[in-house]
């Protein structure tokens, strides 16, 4: 996400005449959010008792939630590095990805957005038109990602780590787009820019991270970089508890990994944003390449075996029962 956007940074924003309009967003924002996120604590609540035989979060949970929300609150991103923890760690099985991603992941996401959503100045009306999509994307598929088979989840999450991984080497190379000026999008480009996003919505409730390909989009849009960074926040903290409440009423996900991973991202979050000033991310990305690139292998490959290994396994059964027959 923001990579040491302090408030100090974003002071020349401030004569670009959304101030008021902003004031009066973010209060709106702050309010969805606030109730969106009651309704998430209750609704894990009330699903308790379905989980009560689940395993407690462990401590590498723990440490999973702060070490990725940690770098996501630095611009690295926490979806593609979970997923590939858990395809290291070969849990949680591959149909509660998705779901353990959005339920775990929500208490950061509230952090991020109530914590940076004062630094950027943006056309109100963009930000929230972009907000609402993303967030009836995400409502839209948390539904039908939670009826879909292990093999289909696993082979979607396995491409979308490939491309991860290919952004991740775009950024480390220089040849994403710069972005432009504009603090606003009119005609075709609001229009697009709010298509896309309701797209990426959708995919976010698959496993698949918003951050960049929304931020690619609103660059090649025109969009200036730091104006990119509030619609990015906000689109995430109103879409994960909305997405979250759907896979907890359904089960699909894990309760020790979500509930770790959220103990600690809080704690990530709340360093990286106020007691970590500069890091080396160029190296870090490279190794995150590396995981992302081995997770989308291993997530492909088990996709694969599932939906082509049993039709294998049972043509050797048929003829080496034929022979005995014979």
């Amino acid at each position: 996400m923001v990579l040491f956007f302090k408030k100090e940074h974003f002071f020349p924003f401030q004569d670009w005449g959304f101030e008021q309009e902003m004031d009066a967003a973010r209060l709106g924002l702050y309010a969805v959010l606030g109730v969106l996120n009651v309704a998430f604590v209750a609704t894990w609540i009330g699903v308790r008792k379905r989980h009560a035989d689940d395993r407690p979060p462990c401590p590498i949970d723990v440490l999973t939630g702060f070490v990725t929300d940690f770098f996501d609150c630095l611009g690295i991103g926490s979806y593609a590095p979970t997923t590939a923890i858990f395809a290291l760690r070969g849990c949680p099985s591959g149909e509660l990805i998705p779901g353990t991603l959005n339920v775990g992941h929500n208490a950061a996401a509230f952090l991020e957005t109530a914590i940076f959503m004062t630094a950027v100045a943006v056309d109100p009306a963009l930000l929230a038109a972009m907000i609402v999509a993303a967030s009836v994307g995400a409502f839209i598929s948390a539904g039908i990602v939670s009826r879909l088979p292990r093999q289909t989840i696993q082979a979607v999450i396995g491409v979308a780590l490939l491309l991860g991984a290919l952004v991740f080497s775009a950024t480390n190379l220089g040849f994403l787009p710069p972005g432009g000026t504009a603090l606003a999008l009119h005609g075709w480009r609001f229009a697009l820019a709010v298509a896309g996003n309701f797209v990426f919505g959708m995919l976010m409730s698959a496993g698949i991270g918003l951050y960049a390909p929304c931020m690619i989009l609103l660059f090649l849009l025109g969009l200036h970089p730091l104006a990119a960074f509030p619609i990015m926040m906000g689109s995430c903290g109103l879409l994960q508890p909305v997405a979250g409440i759907r896979f907890l009423r359904t089960g699909r996900f894990a309760w020790g990994p979500s509930l770790g991973i959220n103990m600690g991202g809080v704690f990530g979050v709340l360093i990286a944003a106020y007691v970590v000033k500069s890091l080396p991310l160029t190296g870090l990305r490279w190794l995150v390449v590396c995981a992302v690139f081995y997770a989308a292998v291993s997530m492909l490959r088990a996709a694969w075996r599932a939906r082509y290994g049993s039709h294998v396994t049972g043509a050797i059964h048929e003829e080496a029962a034929g022979n005995l027959i014979n």
